[in-house]
């Protein structure tokens, strides 16, 4: 019998949530319970969810989410993501049901009030590699930072089972960077999703090429006077942006969560898994439960 090398998934929980719901709810239908529940969102989460087991055939399992909207993050910039708009009516009950579904399927929770869920995944990630491999599913290019060799990034891409699975070698040759530099081209770009400015005037081809030609930040400032006149104006005018967003767009790996491969291993509770899905009607969901339940025996019996 071979040895199984431990693999870990760690998911994006809202990443993934929110996915389901605007891919399930474009037409205006809303999937709800007899008794009026929406749950289009969990519904199309646990399809998502079941489709990465199947397709990456992890070890062990955990899923980390957002809890709030108020981070260190804003408390260091009011503006940051202020551009986003509340939550769909029909999808803020779903927050607290998914994790109900995740938790009876058997798999452990994380959330840190003060925190995003990329921070959780980050110190999670680090934390588990040095035992194992960790794929991150996510749709977040934001996540790309944590690779390294132990760890990937998968990216959701638009259709079913369509995914790109991002180590050192994929993020060099396709968007040519480093981990590192993933955080250092937000310093200066800026990310308008998350509503932070970077060092105006300098969009994605500029900040690209300071980094091609200065490896970072810290290369570029000692090399200020080799900078183009009109370069060189817009970062010295706004150096303090420049660090502040390269901050922001920093994922933190030292947040106070911890979990252990034991504590994550995945065995999935079919029986309360099934239960829970009776409870909010999804009997189409059962076969991926028998599917899945099979790909663990194959898995484990390697």
């Amino acid at each position: 019998m071979t040895a199984i090398k431990d693999r870990v998934l760690i998911v994006d929980g809202m990443a993934i949530l929110f996915r389901a719901f605007y891919a399930t709810s474009y037409g205006g239908y809303i999937r709800k319970t007899t008794a009026g529940l929406p749950t289009n969102a969990v519904y199309g989460f646990i399809q998502y969810f079941f489709d990465a087991i199947n397709t990456f055939k992890p070890t062990h399992v955990v899923c980390c989410w957002d809890m709030g909207s108020k981070t260190f993050r804003t408390e260091q910039y009011t503006e940051y993501k202020g551009n986003r708009s509340a939550a769909p009516e029909e999808l803020i009950p779903q927050f607290d049901l998914v994790k109900e579904v995740v938790a009876e399927m058997g798999v452990p929770n994380f959330g840190i009030v003060g925190f995003e869920a990329d921070d959780c995944i980050g110190t999670l990630a680090s934390q588990l590699s040095t035992d194992s491999e960790v794929y991150i599913l996510t749709g977040d290019h934001d996540m790309l930072q944590l690779i390294n060799e132990q760890v990937k990034v998968v990216i959701m891409k638009k259709g079913k089972l369509n995914y790109a699975v991002y180590d050192l070698e994929l993020l060099m040759s396709e968007k040519q960077l480093t981990p590192v530099q993933v955080i250092d081209i937000k310093g200066f770009m800026g990310d308008s999703s998350d509503n932070y400015p970077g060092v105006k005037g300098i969009g994605e081809k500029i900040a690209l090429k300071l980094l091609l030609d200065y490896e970072s930040v810290e290369g570029v400032l000692a090399n200020l006077d080799k900078l183009p006149k009109g370069v060189r104006t817009k970062i010295e005018a706004n150096l303090e942006m420049l660090h502040l967003s390269r901050d922001l767009a920093r994922i933190r790996l030292d947040v106070p969560v911890t979990c252990s491969l034991p504590e994550c291993l995945w065995s999935l509770r079919k029986e309360a898994a099934s239960q829970k899905f009776a409870e909010l009607e999804f009997g189409g969901l059962v076969k991926l439960l028998e599917q899945v339940t099979q790909t663990q025996l194959d898995l484990f019996a390697i």
